[in-house]
């Protein structure tokens, strides 16, 4: 490792409170109604995270890709939280096909959208679809890499203009496919570094630490209840602002 923590800037924090697949059940406090995810948003912002990776859910509480839906949560954010950066999910989870998560981005025309390569190379005579209407409507992208062969995946479709330019973050999920799906700092050595803007999010009791390795690399930082509910030491959360506020607390230490 090559440079500190101590000789860099204070990454980009945005926090994921919820997700596709865990509800009420899981932790009281994780939001799944349109006020809960709201209060959300505003007690992480409070706390420091600077964004927010927004799923909505149907009245059954299951992941959505309701463009009604994610229109009025995002009203919702602009009178609520009005400086809170917005980035949508257009995650599959295996309820969505290609066509539907182009729909989706065609609808709600964000600013900011997280896209799975996976998940898009399902339809691959559709990429160039998608990608092209992201540029074409500005909305910026942040690809979601789960391993190395999503990365090669990445780097052809740059290269043949499948994926457009400018769009090149990329967000680097660790421990994805282990066991319990508990991630280790040593995860990120898995995926090839090269000078795109890019994230990283963990699962299990090591996210804290996997994400104050990947800012002592340069990479920015996701967290929250979609990835981890507990501390390294196994502890729930009491929601996911006090995941952030420990966080941020560790990244300011570490900065010291």
């Amino acid at each position: 490792m090559s440079e500190t923590l101590s000789q860099t800037q204070m990454p980009y924090v945005l926090v994921a409170p919820n997700g596709a697949r865990r509800g009420h059940v899981d932790h009281a406090q994780l939001p799944v109604s349109l006020p809960e995810i709201v209060a959300a948003a505003q007690s992480c912002y409070r706390a420091g995270a600077d964004g927010i990776h927004l799923h909505v859910r149907d009245d059954q509480g299951q992941h959505s890709l309701d463009a009604g839906r994610y229109l009025e949560t995002m009203s919702e954010f602009r009178r609520a939280v009005p400086t809170v950066d917005i980035q949508i999910t257009t995650e599959a989870a295996g309820i969505f096909d290609v066509p539907a998560q182009f729909q989706c981005l065609q609808q709600v025309k964000p600013n900011w959208a997280s896209i799975s390569v996976r998940e898009i190379a399902r339809a691959p005579d559709l990429a160039d679809k998608v990608y092209g209407l992201c540029a074409e409507q500005g909305t910026r992208v942040q690809h979601i890499l789960y391993n190395d062969e999503d990365a090669a995946l990445l780097v052809d479709w740059q290269a043949r203009g499948v994926v457009r330019d400018g769009q090149t973050d990329r967000l680097l999920v660790l421990g994805r496919y282990t066991s319990g799906q508990e991630s280790t700092p040593q995860d990120l050595d898995h995926f090839p570094q090269n000078a795109s803007r890019w994230m990283v999010c963990a699962f299990g009791r090591q996210e804290h630490a996997c994400l104050l390795a990947a800012a002592e690399r340069g990479g920015d930082v996701r967290v929250g209840f979609e990835n981890s509910l507990t501390d390294r030491d196994g502890n729930t959360w009491a929601n996911n602002a006090a995941s952030v506020s420990a966080l941020i607390a560790a990244l300011k230490g570490t900065l010291l």
